[in-house]
């Protein structure tokens, strides 16, 4: 399945087999081992992760419901009248497909998937970089589209990528769309990461988004065994990186139910933090119990439509 694939996730190879996830688990590791396949955080891949990278069909197939749940709060965040920036992946793909009800927004992107999950938000205004098309994920790359970044100043950059660590922040494992979200994050005031917990602790070729650059996390709650992507999210907080976590099936986790070890304040002050605040690690609610409260009713419409 990983030779035809590229990828799959334990939870697909245990449906598969029709067996359970900690024995797929189990076999992962011994195929690993034998140089047929490289681990990752709820899956695998072909081996040499450092310069390899799945398609659009295979990324799409992994971690589906940890990706519906972070771009349902990630939508959270963007305000209405808004301008705002938004890269290339599932997860972005995700968002956007939440944002076609936000009025007055602006979305400037270099992803035919985000253009085309907006093309008939007819409230929603949509403005593409140029560039030559990558077809593995369908998104605009090269020095047409950095060049049409140029001069652009947007609040936000919402964006994905390969892997995310605390010593080097989010990385791809391709040059050129390395390059464009280079410039996708010089237009914006702060930047927002989408990031499931399968790409924590994954260091890919090409860094992004050096981790002090990185505002906030928008992430899904970690499998109580994985103790790796704990581990990476309290060494983001540590270094100042906001964290939000969605709940499983997109409902954000109870600010009293946050893991123990993420609950350290974050220092401070940040780009896009108010001096003399008290900074704190975020969980979902708290994201969005910090707006307004005709943003929150406007945020459950948008849920219940």
């Amino acid at each position: 399945m990983v030779r035809a694939n590229g990828a799959v996730s334990l939870r697909e190879l245990a449906r598969v087999v029709q067996t359970s996830e900690v024995t797929v688990r189990r076999d992962v590791r011994a195929l690993e081992a034998e140089g047929l396949l490289d681990r990752r955080h709820g899956g695998a891949v072909l081996p040499g992760g450092f310069t390899r990278e799945s398609g659009f069909p295979q990324k799409s197939h992994l971690a589906t419901a940890e990706k519906t749940a972070i771009a349902d709060l990630a939508a959270g965040l963007v305000e209405e009248g808004e301008a705002i920036v938004v890269g290339a992946g599932t997860t972005t793909q995700e968002l956007a497909r939440r944002l076609a009800r936000v009025p007055g927004l602006t979305v400037v992107t270099n992803s035919l998937l985000v253009a085309q999950a907006l093309a008939h938000a007819n409230r929603v205004e949509v403005v593409m970089t140029g560039g030559t098309l990558r077809g593995s994920n369908y998104a605009l790359v090269g020095s047409g589209a950095e060049q049409s970044l140029q001069g652009l100043r947007v609040s936000r950059a919402f964006l994905s990528g390969s892997g995310l660590t605390a010593e080097r922040g989010l990385s791809t494992s391709n040059m050129l769309s390395a390059s464009v979200d280079r410039a996708l994050v010089q237009a914006a005031g702060e930047v927002v990461v989408l990031a499931d917990h399968t790409k924590l602790g994954t260091d890919t070729m090409f860094q992004t988004v050096p981790t002090d650059v990185i505002t906030r996390l928008v992430t899904d709650e970690p499998p109580a065994h994985d103790d790796r992507a704990g581990t990476e999210l309290q060494a983001l907080a540590d270094q100042g990186v906001q964290i939000a976590v969605a709940g499983s099936g997109g409902d954000a986790v109870p600010a009293g139910r946050q893991p123990p070890r993420r609950d350290v304040p974050l220092p401070g002050p940040r780009r896009g933090q108010v001096q003399g605040g008290a900074p704190q690690l975020r969980s979902a609610a708290a994201v969005l119990g910090d707006q307004p409260q005709s943003e929150r009713a406007r945020v459950a419409d948008m849920r219940r439509r």
